[in-house]
């Protein structure tokens, strides 16, 4: 199968005929809209190497996710960013090139933090390793963790070794009943404090808090911060409906609005979905066009995605800088000199 997928990138390279990469097709909707030949990975599929006494998992890019969740399951381990699948096809190498993470990003790290090492066949149809099996990798520029996020635009991430974590022992949910102006200020507040978080959220008047850890650490911080405790399942459909935004709220076109988690409570038209302690704002119904909506977005030191739906004409990520739009084309240039991998899948420039 290896053959066959840098064969097929050889042959693409040589006629310039782009290419679409894609394994369970669970986020093909993120993004500018795919362009190319369907080159797809679900062949290439398989755990490499899993020792969970060294906290690492190494995969084929088409193995599915929910393989892998069940594999560290097993060993009562997981992955600590929380990636959403929004599928039950999704596969680790898309849940690495889209670079999204659920719940626990805030608290635990996002994709890129936790991406060890990776192989990539690049535009010459190069076989290329970074990075390796083990936490500390100190050998030159870290581009494994630089692919995390890339949507595949610079080449097919062939396999990938991602660092895992133990599964808490005990994780407790509390609820409050807070404005969205209260809510930041206990998040801010609690962010500060030595406290096992792992999960905050706040939508229509209500703040959930997750705390994650020993049974000892979460118990005595629910005592020293109260709330209601919902029942764990309850608890545990609220967290995965963020995750996999199986929440009503996403029923239309959202825009993903990141900010530093001190930015005041936003003044916007429109229903907003606050989480990672306020870092993360979702917006929906909104009447700002997308230049309105990134002006004063960026005044507040942030940035703003078109995330799901909406018109794709007005650009899905925040127009970069022209220093850095630069960088971003000499390392496609560098990977893909022939603009094959997924052309125009983050920028139209790349």
């Amino acid at each position: 199968m290896t053959i066959e997928l840098i064969e097929r990138i050889r042959a693409a390279a040589a006629s310039k005929t782009p290419l679409c990469i894609q394994g369970g097709g669970s986020k093909h909707w993120y993004g500018q809209q795919p362009q190319g030949e369907l080159l797809s990975t679900r062949g290439y599929s398989g755990i490499i190497d899993y020792d969970p006494t060294e906290l690492v998992i190494t995969a084929r890019c088409g193995t599915p996710l929910s393989e892998i969740t069940a594999a560290l399951a097993a060993q009562q381990q997981f992955l600590a960013f929380e990636p959403p699948s929004f599928s039950p096809d999704a596969t680790i190498g898309g849940v690495v090139a889209a670079g999204l993470a659920g719940p626990r990003r805030a608290y635990a790290g996002g994709v890129r933090d936790f991406v060890l090492g990776a192989v990539l066949v690049d535009g010459h149809a190069e076989r290329l390793k970074f990075g390796g099996q083990v936490m500390k990798n100190v050998a030159g520029y870290d581009v494994s963790r630089m692919l995390a996020g890339s949507m595949g635009s610079l080449g097919l991430l062939l396999e990938l070794s991602i660092k895992v974590l133990p599964l808490p022992r005990s994780e407790i949910t509390l609820v409050f009943e807070c404005d969205q102006a209260k809510a930041l200020q206990l998040c801010n507040q609690w962010a500060g404090m030595p406290l096992p978080l792992s999960a905050s959220s706040w939508h229509q008047g209500l703040l959930h808090l997750r705390l994650s850890g020993s049974e000892a650490a979460t118990s005595a911080a629910q005592r020293q911060l109260g709330g209601i405790t919902p029942d764990p399942d309850s608890a545990q459909q609220h967290w995965q409906s963020l995750r996999e935004q199986t929440h009503a709220f996403f029923n239309t076109s959202v825009w993903r609005l990141s900010l530093p988690a001190t930015t005041s409570a936003l003044e916007l038209r429109g229903q907003q979905l606050i989480e990672w302690g306020g870092a993360q704002r979702w917006l929906v119904d909104s009447d700002l066009d997308a230049a309105s909506m990134r002006k004063k977005i960026t005044a507040l030191g942030g940035h703003a995605t078109l995330f799901k739906l909406g018109d794709k004409q007005q650009g899905v990520f925040q127009p970069l800088p022209a220093p850095l739009m630069h960088i971003h084309q000499r390392l496609k240039t560098a990977f893909d000199p022939a603009s094959i991998f997924n052309p125009g899948r983050l920028y139209p420039a790349l």
